[in-house]
């Protein structure tokens, strides 16, 4: 696995951030932590892109958001599921998977797929 910092895939962080949220309400920092410690610190999600995608998915009633403090006792944002957003990571979480699966596939293959008119 490459140590280099990856690039984030279009609707990839949405996925990731609802992902950290499932055990429970999480401030900012925690979820880049979260996304950072389960890849291997491969995945580093900077403040002006994750501040931007909790935005966006608060707007789309897939997060809730109130104000609380932190384990430093800093008051500090908390995000939640939603029951929308709830929803949202299951279908995602099958289009991964899926998705995951076909690229493993192609990427397995030991042989071309002869097609029409081939021999």
């Amino acid at each position: 696995m490459p140590k280099e910092k990856l690039e984030f895939f279009r609707g990839t962080l949405d996925v990731l951030i609802l992902k950290a949220l499932v055990w429970g309400p999480q401030h900012g920092y925690a979820i880049t932590t979260f996304i950072r410690e389960h890849s291997g610190s491969v995945l580093l999600v900077e403040e002006g892109t994750l501040y931007p995608a909790l935005w966006r998915l608060e707007n789309k009633k897939l997060l809730a958001a109130e104000w609380g403090l932190s384990e430093n006792n800093r008051k500090a944002k908390f995000y939640r599921l939603t029951a929308a957003g709830k929803k949202q990571l299951r279908e995602e979480l099958a289009t991964w998977e899926a998705y995951a699966a076909a690229v493993s596939k192609v990427l397995s293959a030991t042989h071309p797929v002869l097609g029409e008119g081939q021999a």
